[in-house]
């Protein structure tokens, strides 16, 4: 079976926000982690780019989160299907 395209998926395309905040949390505690431990070895390079990567990270879950907050009208619920059945038949 070929699934059938309706034409409408990219403006009815969804984001799995909650599997995006919980990497993007995975990558802050190693942000954190490497710019700490690179700042305590001696590692002023190494430790200004796990900085970079933290302040990334920090404005990507920053954005996760408001789009989380905006609520179904722009990110659909489980309820609300990926896009519109096809009017017609198989041509």
């Amino acid at each position: 079976m070929i699934p059938m395209r309706t034409g409408s998926e990219p403006t009815t395309a969804r984001s799995a926000l909650r599997a995006r905040f919980w990497l993007s949390v995975w990558g802050l505690v190693w942000a954190i982690f490497g710019t700490a431990a690179f700042a305590l070895v001696g590692r002023p390079g190494w430790a200004a780019a796990c900085g970079v990567l933290w302040l990334v990270v920090t404005v990507d879950m920053t954005v996760i989160v408001k789009h989380m907050r905006e609520g179904p009208h722009y990110q659909p619920g489980r309820n609300i299907p990926p896009y519109r059945p096809p009017e017609s038949g198989p041509r």
